[in-house]
């Protein structure tokens, strides 16, 4: 059997661990608010452990974040710059989109003043 990536307990033990940090709490303060021990929740962050359904919607909960948000992938520091990549494309396509169409756009009002201008009016006389 061939293992791609990460397992999911090190993502699990990675995202608990991200996520515990952006809230400011310390092992100690995650562990009271989820209901469990100070020890499990530090062999969970190292993957040793795995907890419950129960358990990983008590640390959701007490991150204030979805159950299946523990699970959730970052992608690689080289996945992440070919996205950026491709929305900063994306945008400087549309971007030179509208500045050609506001360009082309102006220059044909110019070009319909400028023939309004040097075209006589046609005589009306019977």
């Amino acid at each position: 059997m061939v293992t791609v990536g990460p397992s999911i307990r090190d993502i699990l033990a990675s995202n608990i661990k991200e996520n515990r940090r952006k809230c400011g709490f310390s092992q100690e303060k995650l562990a009271e608010k989820a209901g469990i021990s100070t020890p499990f929740l530090a062999m969970i962050e190292v993957s040793r452990k795995f907890p419950t359904p129960n358990v990983l919607d008590r640390l959701a909960g007490a991150l204030n974040i979805k159950t299946y948000q523990l699970f959730a992938m970052s992608p690689s520091p080289d996945e992440a710059m070919e996205q950026l990549h491709q929305a900063i494309v994306k945008d400087i396509d549309q971007v030179v989109a509208e500045a050609v169409e506001r360009a082309v756009s102006t220059k044909l009002k110019d070009i319909t003043l400028s023939w309004n201008e040097i075209t006589p009016e046609p005589c009306l006389t019977p």
